[in-house]
């Protein structure tokens, strides 16, 4: 073999295993729960992680084939943490994931190019059909913001809701 087609087929190999790495696969990425580690906690510009020990309100939504949360719009208190309960009612592959209008823009862009992309940050629940996937948050800046499934497609048919943080 030449050494172009060793290194090409090295890089294809290569490829193939960084994809493989950013394949959501069949694994449930709601279980196991999410350790909380407030050494790792990042602050956004919407907010950080939640301790889960200082949840003071449950929100509960849903996700439907219909392209749509319910509800689809949220108002929480500036400062409260807050877990997000999304219940995958349909028969597709959901997520949610909270952002700034432009954030969620910009992922949703990088899943167009990556659509089997895995999400395992704090922010982010990836929710299989009949399943649930839990978010924990503490919305520490007010100002209004978004979550919306990312998936290709999904994200363009208006699966976008809002959080008013006050």
């Amino acid at each position: 073999m030449n050494t172009d087609f060793r290194r090409s087929v090295a890089a294809t190999a290569l490829l193939l295993a960084c994809a493989t790495a950013l394949a959501h696969g069949d694994q449930d990425h709601a279980a196991p729960a999410r350790t909380y580690d407030p050494t790792k906690v990042e602050e956004k510009a919407f907010g950080r992680e939640g301790d889960p020990k200082k949840v003071v309100r449950t929100i509960a939504l849903m996700a439907a084939d219909t392209m749509r949360f319910t509800p689809e719009t949220i108002t929480v208190k500036r400062g409260q943490t807050v877990r997000f309960v999304i219940r995958n009612q349909g028969k597709l592959l959901h997520e949610m994931v909270l952002g700034t209008t432009q954030d969620l823009q910009a992922h949703a862009a990088l899943m167009k190019k990556f659509p089997e992309m895995e999400h395992e940050e704090a922010h982010m629940a990836h929710v299989k059909p009949g399943a649930r996937g839990d978010i924990v948050w503490q919305f520490t800046q007010p100002g209004e913001y978004q979550f919306a499934c990312l998936l290709p497609g999904h994200f363009e048919a208006g699966m976008v809701g809002k959080v008013i943080v006050k």
